[in-house]
């Protein structure tokens, strides 16, 4: 938390969470967004993910998050929602999306459901027209202050990258297992890193 916090406070663009599976790095994006809105009046946040089910998950977790402070569940205070055909919203205060639909949705494009089930890494871009992500008025690149990307190790590459440039944005990826590219689109910038071994010694794996 503080290393994304002191990251932030630095005015650096990308920040890179290292968490091993089955730790909490979703836990560990509500509280961040809990404390972005309450303390530092964070307006909107895009929580991305390549597979539909990840998607869901997110949402519960943040239906489930109770805050530290006086009990309450997140969406009590805040409105979270998974992005639909509908779009955005004026009032959304996390929106989680794969990022095939926010592909989608920049091109002005319908979408076939289906792609959202699968990841992006492991199918690749193939099933999908790749479209160049040109300006679109409907969402302007100020859109969001913070995207977090879940698992960015897969998301960040070839046709997806335009999402994620396209936005002016503070970009803070979560993964289990970087890889050399990963870290460096994040421009070196590993502001936590808590390995497997970690989580076998600690008893949370």
């Amino acid at each position: 938390m503080h290393g994304i916090e002191a990251s932030l406070k630095q005015g650096k663009q990308r920040a890179l969470l290292q968490m091993a599976t089955g730790a909490g790095k979703t836990f560990t994006a509500c509280t961040q967004v809990y404390r972005l809105a309450k303390f530092a009046k964070a307006k909107r946040v895009l929580f991305l993910v390549d597979r539909g089910n990840l998607g869901r998950q997110a949402h519960k977790e943040f239906q489930q998050y109770t805050t530290p402070d006086d009990g309450r569940k997140f969406t009590e205070l805040y409105n979270a929602h998974i992005l639909g055909p509908g779009g955005i919203g004026d009032e959304m205060k996390v929106t989680i999306s794969t990022i095939q639909r926010m592909y989608s949705q920049l091109c002005g494009k319908e979408m076939d459901e289906e792609i959202e089930e699968h990841s992006t890494f492991e199918m690749g871009a193939s099933s999908i027209a790749a479209q160049e992500v040109v300006y679109n008025p409907h969402i302007p690149i100020e859109t969001f202050d913070v995207i977090i990307i879940d698992e960015c190790h897969r998301s960040i590459y070839n046709l997806w990258s335009q999402v994620l440039d396209y936005f002016d944005a503070f970009l803070i990826g979560l993964t289990a297992t970087p890889t050399k590219k990963t870290i460096g689109y994040f421009h070196q910038n590993v502001v936590s890193e808590y390995t497997h071994e970690d989580a076998v010694i600690d008893r949370v794996n």
